[in-house]
């Protein structure tokens, strides 16, 4: 077993693959939410009818794109800024603590 210690993580590197997560997961969870939001509208709307109709499952149809494409990237910078954040904060305390340490070993 060979041990291994992290010293220092590439700030833009951590922050690239936090961005790239929290991308994948908040469209698992926008875009069902803005399918969600556009069915109600459109069903209230036709509830409503007339003009006041259109102007509810419009509007509704709009919140939703807004939603499935709006939240994907807000949580992308949030995650990438969080990723950057995470990384500069383990720099500094590895050089207090000795960073993290990791057992490997060679399979081949």
């Amino acid at each position: 077993m060979n041990k291994l210690r992290i010293k220092k993580l590439g700030v833009l590197s951590v922050a690239k693959i936090y961005a790239s997560i929290m991308l994948v997961i908040s469209l698992l969870i926008s875009i069902p939410y803005g399918l969600i939001i556009i069915i109600y509208s459109l069903v209230g709307g036709s509830v409503v009818g007339g003009n006041a109709g259109f102007a509810v499952g419009g509007g509704g149809v709009v919140i939703g794109i807004v939603v499935m494409i709006g939240l994907p990237i807000f949580y992308s910078i949030i995650g990438f800024i969080g990723g950057a954040l995470g990384a500069v904060l383990y720099n500094i305390f590895s050089n207090f603590v000795g960073g993290i340490e990791m057992e490997v070993e060679n399979i081949a």
